[in-house]
């Protein structure tokens, strides 16, 4: 009987672009993707940690422009797709047209899952460029499995080829995971992806829930090198897999390899468990609320954990981040 097969896509440049602060030069991008070219995975995605048009005040400035990253690793990998994020009302039409001039394959669009319909003309215009595209969608935990079916099929009719459930604060336990992903396979006439956090230490866990439920793409990054406490660890699902007969093309002992000789001596230091991180995933809280989440506490002389808790319970998203204020001043008055 033939394994089961699943498709890697390597996130380390460009969820790793975080704990870098999009400071990474474009040789060194260059160079970690020539070696992340050798292992077999399905996908490259690199760039802006925030995507094409994110580097800015707001965001962050990245140390290259888009072009410069595009141009840079094109030339560089030759066995593996390439792909970037776009984020509708940052990244345009221009970014989205460098990227494909360059040879990049992969097109993914990320929006709030209740805020699916914003990527309607962005998927339109990725298809009609000739992407493949995937619909990136944050934030379900606070949503019912219908409402997590409805607007992931909302996503499908826009275009898009595969449809991902992003947990970008590490709180969903592996039966959730298991859940969802169940219920989008069944509802679903295309692919379905999951790119899970590690803020409760259960990325790779949430990972296998989501492959054995269906999920045929899975994000991954070398030594888990990303965002807050970090994503999947790209050497451990690798390993995860072979243990359970799901194929994946990863080369496990290059992998090793690569995270170890390659990556780790750039990284500005090892994603580590923490207290902040913790209570992130605990509450289901985005990473992006903390710093103003740490601000309102203090003016109002509450705990930082306290606000984060109620932000969860409220099942707040990116863009709201003004909220801890309020929940700041309600909690001072109790």
């Amino acid at each position: 009987m033939s394994k089961r097969q699943i498709r890697i896509l390597d996130d380390t440049l460009r969820d790793g672009m975080h704990p870098w602060k999009h400071s990474l030069r474009s040789e060194q991008m260059a160079m970690v993707a020539k070696e992340i070219d050798k292992l077999g995975v399905y996908c490259i995605e690199f760039g802006h940690g925030n995507g094409l048009g994110a580097s800015s005040f707001q965001y962050g400035f990245s140390h290259a422009d888009d072009l410069e990253y595009i141009k840079a690793v094109s030339e560089v990998v030759s066995d593996t797709k390439l792909s970037i994020i776009i984020i509708p009302g940052i990244g345009t039409r221009h970014e989205l047209k460098a990227a494909r001039d360059h040879g990049v394959h992969v097109a993914r669009l990320a929006t709030q899952i209740t805020e699916s319909d914003i990527a309607m003309q962005h998927i339109t215009m990725a298809k009609e460029m000739g992407f493949e595209t995937h619909a990136v969608l944050p934030s379900a935990l606070p949503l019912s499995i219908e409402d997590t079916i409805k607007y992931a099929a909302q996503s499908e009719s826009y275009g898009a080829d595969v449809v991902y459930l992003l947990d970008g604060s590490g709180y969903f336990m592996p039966e959730q995971v298991y859940e969802r992903i169940t219920a989008l396979k069944q509802n679903l006439n295309i692919e379905v992806g999951f790119h899970g956090h590690n803020n409760l230490q259960l990325a790779a866990a949430n990972s296998k829930a989501a492959i054995e439920a269906g999920a045929t793409y899975i994000d991954c990054c070398l030594k888990g090198f990303g965002a807050g406490a970090g994503n999947c660890p790209l050497e451990i699902l690798a390993a995860i897999c072979e243990r359970i007969g799901v194929e994946t093309g990863v080369d496990l002992y290059k992998a090793i390899d690569v995270a170890s000789k390659t990556l780790a001596p750039l990284m500005p230091g090892p994603i580590e468990f923490g207290a902040d991180s913790l209570m992130l995933g605990y509450s289901g809280v985005y990473s992006s609320f903390l710093l103003f989440a740490k601000r309102a506490a203090e003016q109002f002389g509450v705990d930082a954990r306290d606000v984060i808790r109620e932000i969860g319970r409220r099942g707040c998203t990116e863009g709201q981040e003004n909220i801890c204020i309020e929940c700041a001043y309600e909690l001072a008055k109790q």
